[in-house]
């Protein structure tokens, strides 16, 4: 699954621009599964098990990924940008991207040090203060590569390092992505749907049909989420920790999850010798917040990935997380399909 992993964060896709994602899962899935794009550019897949399920379970990742949009290009051959999807500035200034589909090198770029007034002195700038670079002269040499409306992605390298740590782009949500290639490639106890969604990072909206479509009983949510362990952050305030295990959420700012498949989980997880653990702060969310509430009702859970510097050129996991973040997927799909 590593392997994939890395494939999987190297594509760009942002929200709404995740063809080249969605074609590679295509070219991994045909012939294992039945599978459908929708109009949003979803894919809804579904993989027979070894056995009928009783109840049908939709398993999810959104395929999208944070970066950039280009708003405007200076006379001076300059790109103006926003972001897409939820990033903080100060892990923006300075960094290397692509922009567009012919992967333009750029250059994000703030007013020089010394050009800055006391009132802004120390302050990271906002992103409309920012531009991006990508070496051209004026305007017209830089609409010959680049249009308003092209997308921009941080250039990140895939590495392994420390004893069992990834660092990469991405990681929110290809991980959830691999995983599920992982399962549809792989014999599953039951039959199960697998939903590759689009634009989770903007509003959730790919979640919204696919959950409609489906229509499931029960639903899994995999993704990743933000893991606060590090230097001058608080135990309580850590939200989960690297090396801990799967994490289970009870609440976020999208669900409040059914407490009795709370409970269940980390059952199983005993039963099982999963590592597992809770998201001890109320942040975030994820496509559960659509799903959830779709038709008359889904139950639903979330299984992520503990993942430091999310939203960021550099998040960084765990290989012993991803493994039992898998193991957990598989007990709950079993466990679901005949709940």
């Amino acid at each position: 699954m590593l392997e994939t992993l890395k494939t999987l964060c190297l594509i760009n896709g942002t929200s709404g621009r995740e063809e080249k994602v969605r074609d590679y899962i295509i070219k991994r899935i045909e012939g294992k599964c039945e599978l459908r794009v929708d109009p949003l550019g979803n894919i809804i897949a579904f993989k027979r098990g070894k056995k009928r399920a009783k109840n049908k379970v939709m398993l999810s990742a959104h395929m999208d990924e944070v970066g950039f949009i280009v708003t405007y290009i200076t006379d001076d051959g300059y790109l103006r940008f926003d972001t897409v999807g939820g990033i903080d500035e100060k892990v923006i200034v300075g960094r290397t991207v692509t922009v567009g589909d012919k992967e333009i090198p750029g250059v994000i770029g703030i007013k020089a040090i010394h050009l800055t007034d006391k009132s802004e002195s120390g302050k990271v700038p906002p992103v409309s203060k920012m531009y991006i670079d990508i070496g051209a002269k004026d305007k017209a040499e830089a609409e010959k590569y680049i249009s308003i409306g092209d997308s921009a992605y941080f250039v990140s390298d895939f590495v392994q390092f420390g004893k069992d740590r990834i660092k990469s782009k991405a990681l929110d949500d290809r991980f959830g992505c691999a995983l599920m290639l992982d399962m549809i490639e792989n014999d599953t106890e039951y039959d199960a749907y697998f939903c590759f969604l689009v634009q989770e990072e903007v509003g959730l909206r790919g979640a919204v049909a696919a959950a409609y479509t489906v229509s499931p009983d029960y639903a899994i949510v995999l993704e990743a989420t933000t893991a606060s362990d590090i230097a001058g952050v608080r135990k309580e305030d850590s939200v989960c920790c690297l090396s801990k295990g799967a994490v289970v959420s009870f609440m976020d700012r999208s669900t409040v999850y059914n407490r009795s498949l709370f409970k269940r989980a980390f059952e199983l997880a005993e039963e099982k010798g999963i590592l597992c653990q809770t998201k001890t702060t109320i942040a975030g969310g994820n496509d559960a917040g659509a799903i959830h509430k779709s038709g008359s009702g889904v139950y639903t859970l979330t299984v992520s990935l503990p993942c430091r510097y999310i939203h960021s050129a550099t998040s960084v996991a765990d290989l012993g997380d991803m493994e039992n973040c898998k193991q957990m997927a598989y007990a709950l799909l079993s466990e679901f399909a005949n709940a």
